[in-house]
């Protein structure tokens, strides 16, 4: 029997890949300048409840209303799990101990991460070629990693959250996909509010009810509930329902060069020579089981 060929992407989906990339790029230096007024749960809460308010808001300027069905809040639940509240908490949690640019390059995993998935639980087999290029990406997560990978400290378990985030982030994109059809701008806004719901109470329970932290920390709060979660959440969905998980996992191509970019210019970071060999090996997996995508038949 013959699988279905992947969607044809479009001109729109192509350009709300450059778009994702650039705002997912440069939202591991917002989240470090929030992070210096407030701690990773309050964080990661108030980016998933700003952003939940910011698209429940646009349901009601457009007409649409949350969904109803119950198989599709079957699936906006886990959905809502894997792409907001778990990866923002292990994002924001692992950047108190490593870089910024670190965590941006760990993004470039996500597509590692969804070629067996999509394999497993979707309509996109995972070929030779492909499984040649998730070996050779693997291997720069390895390097990423870096030598001294399963010592314990504290750096070490921060880059394996970061690196967990993608795992998370990957799954939920293979969730998305399959999950039944439902407007994607309410499909965001259900997805954002199980994870307003989860991190709300373990914010008071661990961190307490937070204040003004000051002007640099308060915007970059707004900034990440606006942009890269609400504006984020709806380009994301939309691409996936519209050209598959797989041509979603491009935009992951740029993130890493816009976050390495933005960590050196912006906080001044040094980047060791481990962060662009396992660069190079990501994008070089990446572009391998890229290239062997299958075309319509």
């Amino acid at each position: 029997m013959i699988s279905p060929a992947p969607p044809t992407p479009t001109r729109s989906d192509w350009l709300s890949i450059f778009a994702l990339g650039l705002i997912w790029g440069g939202t591991f230096v917002v989240i470090s300048f929030a992070l210096r007024g407030y701690g990773p749960v309050t964080v990661a809460c108030a980016r998933t409840t700003l952003g939940a308010v910011s698209v429940l808001g646009l349901l009601r300027l457009t007409g649409r209303r949350l969904p109803t069905s119950p198989a599709v809040w079957r699936s906006a639940v886990p959905i809502g799990l894997t792409s907001t509240a778990l990866p923002f908490f292990l994002l924001s949690w692992g950047q108190q101990s490593v870089p910024s640019a670190f965590a941006g390059l760990s993004m470039a995993a996500v597509p590692l991460f969804v070629l067996p998935l999509a394999h497993a639980f979707s309509d996109e087999p995972l070929t030779r070629r492909k499984a040649t290029g998730f070996a050779l990406g693997f291997a720069g997560v390895l390097a990423l990693l870096g030598p001294l990978a399963f010592q314990g400290d504290a750096a070490t378990l921060a880059r394996l959250a970061c690196l967990c985030a993608a795992l998370s982030y990957a799954v939920s994109s293979i969730l998305t996909r399959r999950c039944p059809p439902v407007d994607p701008v309410a499909l965001a806004a259900a997805t954002l509010i199980v994870g307003a719901a989860v991190l709300i109470p373990a914010m008071l329970l661990v961190e307490g009810v937070p204040g003004w932290a000051g002007t640099k920390p308060g915007l970059a709060i707004l900034f990440l509930g606006l942009v890269p979660t609400a504006l984020a959440a709806l380009l994301r969905v939309t691409v996936i329902r519209s050209a598959g998980s797989g041509f979603m996992t491009l935009t992951n191509y740029q993130v890493p060069l816009w976050s390495m970019g933005f960590g050196v210019v912006l906080l001044a970071e040094a980047l060791p020579s481990t962060f662009f060999a396992a660069l190079v090996l990501i994008l070089a997996g990446l572009a391998i089981s890229q290239s062997g995508r299958a075309k319509p038949r």
